[in-house]
């Protein structure tokens, strides 16, 4: 779990990065989960967009994700979802 001061900084790292991942109409499946897995060691911090046509909500998405992945939701704004975990082979981000 992390406090409120390191969520606030993961946010501001989070201004800068563009999503890499889009849930749409499909929803997410194992592929998905598989990809965002591997994404989160490589990277840390990630952000995903959620498309309008989308069958649930980005909180949802966001705590579904959550559950799956082991990561923490960092921030759910909009359409777009901020997760983050720490690598276990490479940490780059040192949380205050």
């Amino acid at each position: 779990m992390i406090s409120s001061k390191q969520r606030s900084y993961l946010r501001s790292l989070a201004n800068a990065i563009e999503p890499i991942f889009q849930i749409g109409k499909g929803g997410i499946n194992e592929n998905m989960v598989k990809q965002i897995d591997e994404a989160l060691e490589a990277r840390e911090l990630i952000k995903i967009n959620v498309l309008n046509n989308a069958d649930a909500s980005p909180r949802e998405f966001c705590d579904e994700l959550v559950r799956r992945t082991g990561a923490e939701g960092v921030q759910v704004i909009g359409n777009k979802i901020v997760l983050y975990r720490p690598s276990k082979e490479n940490p780059r981000i040192v949380l205050p």
